[in-house]
């Protein structure tokens, strides 16, 4: 006997196969269908759009109201990627008000769910109040959407900081959101796609060394480990710094992410969306003249920062970069100089902002001029870094004997009995290695800085200023700090290591100098 097929499987099937067919083919099938089915194909078509991007969800559930642009086509085409099951881990960098949270925060993560609903999606921001408005956001969709969308609340889990799916009928696993300020706990949550979006509240955040270092410990100890496998993770980072989030990553392993950045006006002839330089990303919503009126109104660093996504470093601080690059010296200009004093500072990690990890190392000369005004200063060397006691303590010395340097100097306001001993005991070992080529041993003067950073550093500043200072080559990191550092950010270690050389050598070690230390009898050779 011959069962037919029930009425609505069959619909079901030509429904199937009408979306497999090309655009022109659809249109003409519409035309000649009834009224009904015209009705159905129209269902169809609504649905095939919501399923193809995330822009195209948005025009659909906002009635065409949700702005498109070429740039913001970049950011559906990698939800799009991810969705479809690839692995990607993405850094996204665009001037504000051009749609990237709107679209990669809310709209991005709603069409991810509905493509996958058994998916979990955790997103972060600089303040749980922030991370909350978006998750907020998503779940008001899924409220008044839920029978376009195809996908439903879960009744139990409906918070705007973690709401729940429910599971889909072929599966019993629920798909949902959690949002979390960067910073805070992730414990027991994983994620399937991860995004962080502005992990920095601001410039001054961005700015501060120990609030940098914070989001980074929170982004390796407790983000990165929440990842289910296969996981993907997006990041949109306005570039405030050079060592914000996206500089460490960048830094450490560039690898592994795709970085899709869109300054405000094109850079280069290597633009991701094929600008000219100097062509705006948006010229619909701003074109290149009001982008000028806005670069006049934020201020250069702003600018660069905020909207070219090139961060420029502070000036008018203490230091300014063209004391530094206007006197700097190649080392082969630098052959001719006779130096009468050769020091190697040191400024051990862990001073009094308690999250320093890096121990400054930095040696400088002093060439003789016909009078004290006219001595001349060199820096020599910077070979700060992250370092173990025994690490720098061998690093210190192994400069001091490439150098032939006359003194070390040390500061001794955290650990300074046991700086003197790390020093002692790597130069013995350097000795028993037969590496120190013959040389004593360089005296060790201790140093006790008294006064604030500020009023050690101008003194210094001060003879930059006057061109009295030359770098000899290029010691970015060092550099970088000098011209960043403000008066009450945390201690930077490679600039405290170069201001204690400096003074030094410039013998700014008395009461009636600005730069008020108090400096230890050296103690002679070992």
């Amino acid at each position: 006997m011959k069962t037919a097929a029930p009425d609505d499987l069959f619909e079901d099937s030509l429904l199937a196969h009408y979306r497999t067919l090309p655009a022109p083919e659809r249109r003409r099938i519409a035309a000649q269908a009834s009224p009904e089915v015209r009705l159905r194909l129209a269902w169809v078509e609504r649905q095939m759009a919501m399923d193809r991007a995330p822009g195209s969800l948005a025009a659909v559930l906002t009635e065409g109201r949700e702005k498109q642009a070429p740039h913001l086509d970049l950011i559906d085409g990698v939800f799009r990627r991810i969705a479809a099951g690839e692995r990607m881990q993405v850094m996204l960098t665009m001037p504000p008000r051009h749609g990237k949270s709107q679209r990669a925060s809310r709209w991005g993560p709603l069409w991810y769910l509905r493509r996958n609903p058994t998916a979990r999606v955790m997103l972060a921001s600089y303040g749980a109040d922030l991370a909350d408005d978006h998750g907020r956001w998503v779940r008001d969709q899924l409220r008044e959407h839920s029978a376009t969308l195809g996908i439903r609340l879960d009744d139990a889990s409906r918070a705007a900081n973690r709401f729940d799916l429910e599971a889909p009928r072929s599966s019993s696993v629920r798909g949902g959101m959690v949002t979390a300020g960067v910073g805070g706990s992730l414990t027991g949550k994983g994620f399937s796609l991860g995004i962080i979006d502005d992990p920095f509240k601001g410039s001054d955040d961005a700015n501060s060394p120990a609030q940098r270092g914070r989001v980074w410990d929170w982004y390796q100890s407790v983000f990165y480990t929440r990842r289910a496998p296969g996981a993907s993770i997006i990041l949109i980072n306005t570039r405030w710094h050079e060592d914000d989030l996206s500089g460490r990553i960048l830094a450490t392993e560039p690898e592994n992410w795709t970085l899709i950045d869109l300054p405000a006006l094109a850079l280069s002839d290597t633009d991701p969306l094929g600008r000219a330089p100097g062509e705006a990303l948006w010229p619909a919503q701003y074109d290149a003249d009001e982008l000028a009126r806005t670069k006049r109104a934020v201020g250069e660093r702003v600018w660069w920062a905020l909207y070219q996504q090139q961060p420029r470093p502070l000036e008018g601080g203490v230091w300014q970069w063209a004391w530094i690059t206007g006197t700097r010296t190649s080392p082969a200009a630098f052959r001719g100089v006779d130096l009468s004093r050769i020091v190697v500072a040191i400024d051990p990690s862990g001073g009094a902002g308690g999250t320093n990890d890096e121990t400054g190392i930095v040696a400088a000369g002093r060439a003789e001029g016909g009078k004290l005004q006219d001595n001349q200063y060199y820096v020599l060397d910077d070979r700060s870094g992250r370092h173990g006691a025994n690490a720098w303590g061998r690093e210190a010395c192994q400069v001091a004997i490439e150098l032939r340097a006359d003194a070390f100097v040390i500061e001794t306001n955290f650990g300074g009995d046991m700086t003197r001993q790390v020093l002692i005991q790597a130069w013995q070992e350097l000795e028993r290695q037969g590496l120190t080529g013959g040389m004593t041993m360089p005296r060790i003067i201790e140093v006790v800085a008294k006064q604030g950073k500020r009023l050690r550093a101008e003194p210094i500043a001060q003879l930059y200023e006057q061109g009295l200072v030359h770098h000899v080559g290029e010691w970015a990191a060092l550099e970088t700090q000098m011209v960043t550092w403000l008066p009450g950010m945390d201690s930077p270690d490679r600039m405290d290591a170069a201001v204690h050389a400096l003074t030094e050598l410039a013998n700014l070690t008395t009461d009636t100098t600005i730069g008020r230390y108090k400096r230890t009898t050296p103690r002679g050779r070992r």
